[in-house]
This record gives C-alpha cells, sequence and structure tokens, in this order.
C-alpha cells in the first residue's frame, strides 16, 4: 500500500522528505519508503505525523475523508 496521503500533506506543506525525516528523528531513506509503501509506518510514527499535520490517523491511511485534527493529550 502506497501512503499517498503522506506524500500529499508532506508537499502541500512544502516540506522535503528530509525535513519530515529529521522531525521523525530517521533517516530520508526511511521515510521515503514509508511514503512508497516499502516498509510498514509504525504506529507512533503515524501518531506524531497525525499531531504535525494537524489530522487523524485514518486519514493518513485512506481510511477517511474526513482530516479531523484529536487533539493529542
Amino acid at each position: 500500500m502506497q501512503y499517498k496521503r503522506m506524500r500529499d500533506l508532506r508537499e502541500d506543506a512544502d516540506l522535503k522528505q528530509s525535513d519530515i525525516a529529521e522531525m521523525l528523528h530517521c533517516s530520508q531513506q526511511v521515510y521515503s519508503n514509508y511514503e512508497l509503501g516499502q516498509r510498514d509506518v509504525p504506529t507512533d510514527v503515524l501518531i506524531r505525523l497525525a499531531n504535525f499535520y494537524k489530522t487523524n490517523v485514518d486519514y493518513i491511511l485512506g481510511l477517511t475523508d474526513t482530516k479531523t485534527y484529536y487533539k493529542h493529550l
């Protein structure tokens, strides 16, 4: 499964893969593999991305078109 929404969110924010990789404390190659679906995205990474982009994990995974942000406490 390709994570197109991860790429779309990143590009909409005018960020490079290396910017997101730095925020996630991983290499650019690892992050690229996430976007391409060549590596499963760990749950903690999905949560960090959802918080960063102010959206929800289901949106990132393509399970919903609703971007509602559920603030992490």
